[in-house]
């Protein structure tokens, strides 16, 4: 049997807007009708696996919760990292907490934001790892390479040996410039590092331990202290803090005499720029990648997206074009590397909209950000059936909530009542309240906050069913 290992840590700014650091491009469907993560468990399918790890940052806890029980996959199975570490950490925790429960398990490691279009190739590939693996070698997939790019760090491996089980790794090489990955190209011998492994769990352990034992000594105290917490596997944070950042890479790949690389011919794509999505998605015939309400004349080679209202491109050409609710971009898709100098830039000026979309997910449900000013904040909430919110207070604004559907059962300061479409309900300043979805089918209400603070740290949580009090 197969342990997956899914690695779904990481804020990437490189698919701004869409992409930001509470919301990446993991957990969103940029391809297909499943989020990225959703369809690397679910390619799975056909493979002897067992069910998923995942790794996350804390922060994306219940997004990963939720994706994960919409395709039958949550099973107090999510690793959750304090603070990002980079991968030969966030393996390391996966392969000891899976040592626990399996003698020695054969772990397959992927990124939950890779596009793979010829799935059936994907997994004929992680069968012929399997063999190299109960060899106790450390195996890492190559993408055979379909042009020179630039973006992607490169495997040189030697043809003459291994070809069934895996050829041997001479070289790992960084992101070459584009006259290099020309002649790597050329050379035949050079296949794109996917940063996909598989390798037995306490192999894995051993060579870490051989080569970075400072992280190895730093994941084992970490994981000396696990608390389960609903589906959430949770470490102990002071000793993690400890641990040095590494990819595996550079920390036992790149050191290992037992490492070999399998050509993997899938229609693999990291998806790391808007151009790389372009290349990967069904296009008209215009050669143009069109989501939401777009309409185009004499324009060609473009990715459009447009979240809400209509999006018009007149004589347009090899450009991205993303709207959502709270920004646009509009960039040369021979440029879409360079977004993530706009992502810096929001940064150093200390905006919002590099980490947070106006619509917000939360463990109940999610809330949208309609209009704000001096004094007010109006949301649109949607709570899931049956789940509830903390009970909580506010020390600096109150809030008016007006039901558009469904059942609200509110409590304020003791006081329960149901409250129903086109009913509504005032929360007054430090008034001690929660509300909850009783009903089947979505609770969607209102909220009209007025104050002198409307930030949501002025929250004072009493009792919170997700461990958030």
């Amino acid at each position: 049997m197969i342990l997956p290992i899914i690695m779904a840590g990481g804020t990437g700014s490189r698919l701004w807007p869409l992409s930001r650091e509470l919301f990446p491009k993991q957990f969103q469907k940029l391809y297909g009708q499943t989020t990225m993560l959703q369809a690397t468990v679910l390619r799975l399918q056909g493979l002897d696996c067992l069910p998923p790890l995942v790794i996350c940052n804390e922060e994306h806890r219940f997004i990963v919760a939720e994706q994960l029980r919409q395709i039958g996959q949550l099973d107090h199975n999510i690793i959750l990292e304090p603070i990002g570490k980079n991968t030969a950490p966030a393996i390391a925790l996966a392969a000891i907490y899976a040592a626990k429960y399996e003698d020695n398990p054969a772990l397959l490691v992927l990124a939950a934001d890779h596009v793979v279009l010829d799935e059936m190739a994907f997994r004929a590939a992680i069968v012929q790892a399997q063999v190299p693996v109960q060899q106790d070698k450390l195996v890492t997939f190559g993408i055979v390479p379909q042009s020179p790019e630039t973006g992607y760090g490169y495997i040189k491996y030697n043809p003459n040996v291994g070809k069934q089980s895996g050829f041997t790794v001479e070289q790992f090489v960084e992101k070459p410039d584009l006259a290099t990955a020309k002649k790597y190209l050329e050379n035949g011998y050079y296949l794109w590092n996917s940063g996909m492994f598989a390798f037995k769990a306490q192999n894995y352990l051993n060579e870490l331990k051989n080569h970075r034992p400072d992280i190895y000594s730093a994941c084992s105290n970490a994981m000396q202290s696990v608390d389960i917490d609903l589906d959430f596997i949770r470490i102990n944070k002071e000793s993690f803090f400890d641990c040095p950042a590494e990819s595996v890479d550079y920390a036992v790949m790149e050191k290992t005499n037992n490492a070999v690389v399998i050509a993997m011919d899938a229609g693999w794509s990291d998806v790391g720029a808007w151009s790389s999505l372009w290349e990967v998605s069904n296009k008209d015939r215009d050669d143009n990648v069109i989501t939401g309400d777009v309409l185009t004349v004499d324009s060609h080679n473009n990715y459009i997206f447009a979240e809400t209202g209509l999006v018009a491109t007149v004589g347009l050409d090899n450009t991205i074009v993303v709207q959502t609710k709270d920004a646009v971009l509009v960039a040369s898709k021979d440029k879409s590397q360079e977004v993530k100098r706009i992502v810096n830039q929001l940064k150093a000026d200390e905006r919002q909209e590099h980490s947070v979309h106006r619509e917000v997910y939360r463990p109940w449900g999610k809330y949208d950000s309609i209009d704000s000013g001096h004094r007010y904040q109006v949301k649109c909430i949607t709570v899931k059936p049956s789940e509830r919110l903390s009970v909580q207070m506010h020390h600096h604004r109150a809030e008016h909530w007006i039901v558009v559907s469904g059942t609200a059962k509110v409590i304020v300061d003791g006081n329960e009542q149901l409250v129903t479409e086109n009913e509504s309900v005032y929360i007054p300043l430090g008034a001690k309240h929660c509300l909850e979805n009783p009903g089947k089918v979505d609770l969607e209400m209102i909220e009209v906050q007025v104050g002198s603070y409307l930030g949501e740290d002025d929250i004072v949580r009493f009792e919170d069913r997700y461990g958030r009090a």
